[in-house]
């Protein structure tokens, strides 16, 4: 019994024992891992600490933004409003990396003011052009290349007798039903002269397969690069661009381009060197008129200048627009133009026909027309000093021969027959037996006409040489108002090893 009451004594005093020896083990771990960080539990905190733990366990608010609302339709074929970021998302031909590129986009990179200049001189154009591209699904690289062509030039009339934006000579204008007369030459017309290169373009690239191949021969001609490409078959030679025998013009051709492609495909580029923004939107529209129309009347009724009137309109050789004809507009001067139009109550020409009953002379018809010689020589394609036959047809100021002027808008071309002089050589001296005896000073040389209005007197058509002072047609040869080569344009034949001419 008195064993069994001491027992649990012992058992306390084992288990103080046992608690005070966990305290000493404990002390110098405390004292090892310093603030007890890794042991959060362990650690009791102080008041600070206590308030800092209150306020970091506060709830922090957070503003949360809203998903945009998207549109339930998403239309993919929205257009740039930058017309160089819809040209470069065209490009689809393949580069062309040589010297010759690196040339001339150096040439045209260390000219910035001649090629914002010509930049600025295309605003009317490439938005048609690029919408023509489009349709036709032909690569827009083809847009920058009235660049090299004409500097974007209308009027860019070269040695070749290669006229318009595109550079037409006059066969392939013709092949292509470009019309060429007296009154108007399409050559030079924006809307018929643009449609004409693209189908030329895509015809020669579907003969080729390359449009590398096509550029050289819209440049050199198709036949001539269709020779060279046999030449290369039959020695074993590849038949690509690089590697045809060529002229120099057509070498430098393609990599003009080229430059011009690296330089507005790069927006950064186009920045750093000042180009103007063209906006990607029409910049005109055409209209047809069903009677004939002044050039300077058409500019009035659209409250333009006649200098941005031709500008659209550039294919006119006379003052006169014939009927029905397409007349170039500002998209934004249209309306303007109908309205103005309609409310009209003068007659829109001031021009009538004459046609001359005796021969006399230019200035003596100009003063009877309140008139001067030059004005009448101007717009009639004619010489001041010239002297008309009887039965020539005339552009002349006024309204009152309205018959006559409907019919001879319904000609190519006017008659211009040239009285010849008299002759002070053989007139006045004994004519040989068998001699023609000389023309009276009223009687004119017998002409031959073709449809254009272009001719040749009998004697100089006997002659060959279509070449005589005053024995002939007077003929209007296409106006030279502005060369091919422009500001801006590099030289067509420039070689790479010397610096071009401007």
């Amino acid at each position: 019994m008195q064993h069994s009451n001491s027992s649990p004594p012992l058992l306390r005093i084992r288990k103080t024992l046992m608690v005070i020896a966990l305290g000493l083990l404990a002390t110098p771990a405390v004292a090892q891992f310093g603030d007890l960080s890794i042991f959060p539990s362990l650690k009791i905190p102080s008041a600070p600490e206590q308030a800092v733990a209150a306020a970091d366990e506060a709830l922090t608010v957070q503003e949360i933004q809203g998903a945009p609302v998207l549109p339930v339709n998403i239309d993919l074929t929205v257009r740039e409003n930058n017309l160089w970021d819809r040209i470069r998302n065209g490009f689809a031909m393949t580069d062309l990396n040589d010297d010759l590129v690196l040339h001339y986009q150096q040439w045209y990179q260390n000219r910035p003011d001649a090629l914002r200049r010509m930049v600025e001189r295309s605003r009317p154009y490439p938005h048609h052009i690029v919408e023509e591209l489009e349709a036709r699904g032909m690569p827009t690289e083809l847009a920058l290349l009235p660049m090299v062509e004409s500097s974007f030039n209308p009027n860019a009339y070269s040695r070749a007798h290669a006229s318009g934006l595109w550079q037409f000579i006059p066969a392939t204008g013709k092949r292509f039903n470009l019309e060429q007369n007296w009154w108007r030459d399409e050559r030079r017309d924006i809307v018929a002269s643009t449609n004409a290169a693209l189908d030329y373009l895509q015809t020669i690239y579907d003969m080729h397969g390359d449009w590398h191949l096509a550029l050289a021969s819209y440049n050199w001609g198709e036949g001539a690069v269709k020779r060279a490409i046999v030449k290369n078959e039959a020695r074993g030679l590849p038949t690509d661009y690089p590697s045809l025998n060529m002229p120099n013009e057509t070498r430098h051709y393609v990599p003009k381009l080229q430059a011009l492609k690296n330089i507005f495909g790069n927006p950064g580029l186009i920045a750093r060197l000042g180009l103007p923004f063209i906006p990607n939107e029409p910049y005109f529209a055409t209209l047809e008129s069903p009677q004939p129309i002044d050039v300077k009347t058409a500019a009035r009724l659209a409250n333009m200048s006649v200098e941005e009137f031709q500008r659209l309109n550039p294919s006119h050789n006379r003052p006169i627009i014939k009927p029905d004809t397409p007349v170039v507009i500002p998209a934004d001067k249209l309306d303007t133009f109908r309205s103005n139009l309609h409310a009209n109550k003068v007659p829109l020409t001031q021009w009538q026909a004459y046609i001359v009953t005796t021969a006399e002379r230019l200035d003596q018809i100009a003063a009877r027309f309140d008139t001067s010689a030059a004005e009448l020589a101007r717009v009639n394609g004619l010489s001041e000093k010239v002297r008309l036959g009887s039965g020539s047809t005339l552009l002349v100021p006024g309204t009152g021969n309205s018959s006559g002027l409907a019919s001879l808008l319904n000609t190519a071309a006017p008659q211009h027959i040239i009285a010849p002089e008299r002759s002070a050589r053989a007139c006045g001296k004994p004519v040989k037996k068998g001699a023609k005896a000389c023309p009276t000073r009223d009687e004119p040389l017998a002409v031959k006409s073709d449809k254009a209005g272009k001719g040749t007197s009998a004697k100089s058509e006997k002659a060959g040489s279509g070449k005589t002072s005053t024995n002939r047609l007077a003929a209007k040869a296409p106006p030279k108002a502005a060369s091919g080569k422009t500001a801006g344009s590099p030289p067509k034949t420039a070689k790479p090893a010397n610096k071009p001419r401007k």
